[in-house]
């Protein structure tokens, strides 16, 4: 699932991306909300979350354009305005939820989830077939990632994984036989620790290369480059 937060504030940026790229949620932070924009018509992602109070554009004309192009991606509003006023007429313009500021992060990701579920069937939706693209579950020579509850599979049956090493084979899942840097992965599989060391991912990719079926992908490390799943030989 990909996901575009259009938001200005930096520590929630942090704090909404690392959450919910450890639950194998794609996360793309905006700050401004014309290149949100812009992004967006390029290439739609499953939902969007939009600030109203961004620095360059207020959200609700944002979320007008976006809606007066044909934009159909289901949209929550975030925001610290609390007011009835400015839900309805967020709503009236074309937001599919609404969530006031402080939000549970466990229960943006239901909303998040339940919003992407309904749109998948809906014509013109990112993961329809009139749609520009499919986003359905990640999957790999076996190996499969459930997009709604993040839970990996293998053949069909459930593979048991500690946290860690699921958060890490869900990051190298969304992108099959292309390397992904090990700072990136430090930062998907350890975002709730911020006193990490440097190695600490090398661990995690050595337990998970011992669970992962003898006769199936690899897990490779490229000096320099990251990490890789690569197709059974």
């Amino acid at each position: 699932m990909r996901l575009f937060f259009v938001e200005d504030n930096a520590a929630l940026q942090t704090t909404v991306a690392r959450s919910f790229e450890r639950r194998g949620i794609q996360v793309h932070v905006f700050t401004e909300g014309r290149v949100a924009l812009e992004r967006w018509r390029a290439s739609p992602p499953d939902v969007v979350l939009l600030d109203l109070s961004l620095p360059d554009i207020d959200g609700l004309e944002l979320l007008s354009a976006a809606r007066a192009e044909q934009l159909a991606t289901p949209v929550i509003i975030l925001t610290a305005r609390g007011t009835v006023g400015d839900r309805i007429l967020g709503l009236n313009i074309g937001a599919d939820d609404y969530l006031p500021k402080p939000f549970d992060l466990d229960e943006l990701e239901a909303r998040v989830r339940a919003l992407a579920r309904r749109s998948r069937g809906a014509p013109g939706a990112p993961g329809s077939a009139a749609g520009a693209g499919t986003h359905e579950d990640e999957s790999f020579h076996g190996l499969r990632v459930d997009a709604d509850s993040g839970a990996i599979y293998h053949l069909g049956l459930p593979l048991d994984l500690p946290p860690r090493e699921a958060a890490l084979l869900r990051a190298l899942l969304a992108r099959p036989g292309q390397a992904v840097a090990k700072e990136r992965l430090t930062e998907i599989v350890f975002a709730d620790d911020l006193d990490v060391q440097p190695d600490a991912v090398e661990v995690v990719a050595y337990r998970l290369r011992k669970r992962l079926p003898a006769d199936g992908v690899r897990l490779v490390t490229l000096r320099g480059l990251g990490y890789l799943l690569k197709a059974p030989d």
